[in-house]
Order: structure tokens, then C-alpha cells, then sequence
């Protein structure tokens, strides 16, 4: 996988032998993204059946059960972890043979999860680009683009397939503070499409909304709740408000697997907070930007009522509210 935490300054791609190793990338953001998490954590599986030692089907579904719990503590927020994982103990459930055909099957059910996301991020973008007009100025949050999935992408992917179908979009791309995912990552996969884009503060998107500067917003999503309510990369919450209260669309790009069924509301989502150091150890011209000793609070997302988010764009089309009744017809067909 590429080290994410270098970007844009260094291209890295770093491999894994050990789930565990998996498990610490996840954890420590060298892959992020619901859906890439969710695909390295499916391979992390694969890893693990290949490196147990086991020789009887039980003895290695039992090794499999526990890797999946060291890989699903990897990050809470995102559901598409969780997913993955229960995708593949599932195979390993159903699977008939010996510890070998059952090592066989946990990689192809992985791959296949891999492959699988680069198609529905295409079907997504397709449905997401018809949104966008020619010339629309978009705002975009964090990253969501191939860095974030296995390829393609979810916003950024429908950001993507607008310009290459010949429309003129051009991007102002969130820092996304404290991590700066757009300003080190979004901007880096912009720069190789050759979208025209420009990188503003977080607390500036407010500014070119009211100013009438914009014509959508666009961000991807960890966890949508069963209501419509979107947990997504902090700040997501404001940016909607301010794109609600100048009548601009904000739209959510997800693939069904995202979407989590079992929750009723926003509230229920589990919200990782992460290390302060993250805030903390910023710098501005080489020097501390906080005081020594300053303490810091580090929510990693944050949850967007159903109200402010427009419309949610899947693989299977774009569901527009009431969303309690339409995301249903969407993941369950």
C-alpha cells in the first residue's frame, strides 16, 4: 500500500507479511479511507490465514476469529472494517475442504472485495457526475479520492469523472485540519488528473459560500446511520451548516457498505478521538504553534444531521430524504 503519512512530499509504497503489521497501518493512518481500510483489513485476514500454523479447519477458523478482533479494534468509526471482516469470517464459515482450500478462499473473498470497490466507486462517480454542471466550482472535504478506496474514489471519484467526461469543474479543497488530508493528499491527486484546484482553510469555506462562490459541496462519509445521519472527517458538520444556510446541495458519495442499517440515528456511532499530539504537533515556519504543555481534544469525525445532507450517492443510484425509508430500498434492493 502507498504510505499515506508522506504525501505529497515522498511516494512510498510500503508491504506487509503480518495482519498485525496490517492492523498498526490501519490504526496509524499509513492506509486510510473507509473503504481502503476496509479492503487492507480483508487482506490483513488473508495474511493471517496464511501465517496460522493451523492444520485443522476449526483450529484455523479460530485463528481467523481473532485476528479479525486485533484488525477491528484497528479504527472504530469506520464501518466498512467491520464490513470486510465479516465478509470474510463468513467465507470462512461456509467454506468445505481442508486448511488449505480454506487459506484459498479467504484471499479470493479478499480480492474480490478489492475489485468489487474499484467497480462500485465507478458506478457511484457516474451517478455523482450528472450532478454537476459545467463550470460548477465544488467545495471538498478530507480525501476521498483512489488513495482513499482501491481505486477511483467516492466524491473525489465523481469530481474525477465529471472533468474527464469534458465538464469544467474546478475545486476548493479543505485543508482538512489537523491531519490536512486535503491539503497533502486531494491536492496531490488533483494535480495528476490536471483538475484545476485551489486549497483553502477549513474556516474559509464559510466565506466562499455566503459570497456565492460555490456551487456544491462534496464529501465522502465513515458510517451513515439508517436516518441519513453522516459521521464523516471532522469538520464535515460545519461545512454542511454553512452550505444549508446559503441554499447550496451537500452531497454524501458512499457505497452501500457504508451504509449501517443497525444504527437509527448519528448518535449511536462510535467516534474515534485520537491523539491530541495531532493538533499539538503542528508547526508554523519550523516552530510550535501551541504552548509547551498546551493540551488538546482530537475528535477524529463528526456527525451530520440528515437535514443539512441533501442527497446520499451510491452504486445504486442517488437517494434523496426522506432517507429513513430510502436507504433501506437502496442497500437491501
Amino acid at each position: 500500500m502507498i504510505d499515506q503519512r508522506l504525501l505529497p512530499s515522498e511516494f512510498q509504497v510500503v508491504a506487509y507479511d503480518d495482519y498485525r503489521e496490517v492492523a498498526a497501518a490501519i490504526r496509524d493512518m499509513v492506509v486510510r479511507g473507509a473503504p481502503a481500510i476496509g479492503a487492507a483489513a480483508a487482506f490483513g485476514m488473508a495474511l493471517a490465514a496464511r501465517q496460522s500454523s493451523a492444520t485443522s479447519m476449526d483450529d484455523l477458523r479460530v485463528d481467523l476469529e481473532l485476528a479479525a478482533d486485533v484488525l477491528g479494534e484497528a479504527r472504530p468509526t469506520a464501518v466498512n472494517l467491520v464490513w470486510a471482516l465479516k465478509r470474510i469470517m463468513r467465507t470462512a464459515a461456509s467454506t468445505a475442504g481442508d486448511v488449505d482450500d480454506l487459506r484459498a478462499a479467504v484471499l479470493l473473498e479478499a480480492q474480490e472485495i478489492a475489485d468489487e470497490d474499484v467497480q462500485i466507486n465507478k458506478r457511484m462517480a457516474g451517478y455523482g457526475a450528472a450532478l454537476i454542471e459545467d463550470g460548477d466550482t465544488v467545495i471538498h472535504h478530507c480525501n476521498t479520492g483512489a488513495l482513499a478506496t482501491v481505486d477511483w474514489g467516492t466524491a473525489l471519484g465523481v469530481i474525477r469523472t465529471a472533468h474527464e467526461g469534458g465538464k469544467r469543474v474546478h475545486v476548493l479543497v479543505d485543508e482538512t485540519r489537523p491531519r490536512l488530508q486535503g491539503a497533502r493528499l486531494t491536492a496531490w491527486e488533483l494535480e495528476r488528473y490536471g483538475i484545476p484546484y485551489e486549497i483553502i482553510t477549513d474556516n474559509a469555506a464559510g466565506y466562499f459560500l455566503r459570497s456565492g462562490q460555490v456551487g456544491k459541496v462534496f464529501f465522502g462519509a465513515d458510517r451513515v446511520a439508517a436516518n441519513g445521519d453522516v459521521a464523516n472527517k471532522i469538520g464535515t458538520y460545519m461545512l454542511a451548516l454553512a452550505a444549508n444556510d446559503n441554499d447550496v446541495p451537500a452531497y454524501s458519495v458512499v457505497p452501500t457498505s457504508t451504509i449501517d442499517l443497525s444504527l437509527a440515528h448519528g448518535g449511536l456511532i462510535p467516534i474515534e478521538e485520537r491523539d491530541g499530539a495531532e493538533v499539538l504537533d503542528l508547526q508554523k515556519s519550523g516552530r510550535a504553534i501551541a504552548p509547551e504543555g498546551a493540551k488538546a481534544r482530537n475528535p477524529a469525525f463528526d456527525v451530520t444531521p440528515n437535514r443539512l445532507v441533501s442527497a446520499i450517492i451510491t452504486e445504486n443510484g442517488v437517494v434523496y430524504p426522506p432517507f429513513v425509508d430510502n436507504l433501506v430500498k437502496v442497500v437491501e434492493g
